[in-house]
């Protein structure tokens, strides 16, 4: 990605081998419109090629991360009629949002979620396909879907994988709000910062963890973790070896094992 492109409701900006991008709609605090979501979704197709890229931090200007879907999209949804052999705008409109957020899910990049403010809705999917998710000390977190008369579509399946059906069904039934705090305990952050210091210091540390592990050998394991559960365990294990095979006996395996005999930093941890 040696251009970035320009986006109407995403600030971009590359450092090193990380992309940082921040939703930037504070008027709405930040609330996901569909144009947003086309955006989040053709900026992620970029960096799938791109390999000088291996992290991808997602934050929100104004001091909220994402407060849920847009209104105003809703309202324009709910106005237009679909055509014969058209799915409903409604339809539409969920769906484009839940093809991103499983796009995300899936990056082989590292996603790392950094969260003040609203983590609403649309957001909260987003934090719950995080790699890493960091909350400030502002953070609210929540699914208040079924206290608009509407439910978590395509978030739901997300937020069961990441916390588990139990804790899942209290957030949503109950469409409640939690802090940072709460949100750590329950695994939908990894780190709740005191300050807006220590949240820099939390994302600078992670990014630094980022470099010093080989890309392809990352990206390799999260294609791996995400097979679990849906492969036989017999299956999934013969592959895993087959992978392992091809890693140790490939260039970054070779790299890392030499970089370690020699006491020294491998190749992919020098990215300047």
């Amino acid at each position: 990605m040696e251009t970035l492109p320009h986006c109407e409701t995403l600030l971009l900006e590359k450092q090193g081998p990380a992309l940082h991008i921040t939703i930037n709609r504070p008027d709405s605090r930040n609330a996901m419109s569909l144009q947003m979501v086309a955006e989040l979704s053709a900026i992620f197709t970029e960096v799938e090629s791109d390999s000088s890229i291996r992290a991808v931090i997602i934050r929100g200007s104004g001091g909220h991360f994402c407060a849920g879907g847009d209104i105003k999209d809703m309202a324009g949804a709910r106005n237009q009629k679909a055509g014969e052999g058209e799915a409903d705008p409604f339809y539409r409109l969920n769906r484009a949002f839940g093809q991103m957020i499983q796009q995300v899910n899936e990056s082989s990049k590292v996603v790392v979620a950094v969260t003040e403010g609203a983590v609403m809705g649309g957001g909260f999917g987003l934090v719950c396909v995080s790699d890493v998710a960091i909350a400030g000390p502002t953070a609210k977190f929540g699914m208040p879907e079924t206290s608009l008369g509407i439910i978590p579509a395509q978030i739901a399946p997300f937020v069961v994988e990441r916390i588990g059906l139990t804790q899942a069904r209290r957030l949503s039934l109950l469409g409640l709000r939690i802090g940072a705090e709460e949100a750590c305990a329950l695994g939908i952050v990894h780190q709740a910062a005191s300050s807006d210091t220590e949240l820099d210091d939390m994302l600078a540390h992670a990014l630094e963890r980022v470099r010093h592990c080989a890309p392809n050998a990352t990206a390799e394991t999260k294609a791996l973790l995400h097979r679990v559960g849906h492969e036989s365990m017999s299956g999934l294990l013969d592959s895993a070896a087959e992978m392992f095979t091809a890693a140790v006996r490939g260039s970054e395996g070779t790299e890392g094992t030499m970089a370690f005999m020699q006491k020294r930093p491998p190749a992919w941890a020098d990215t300047k």
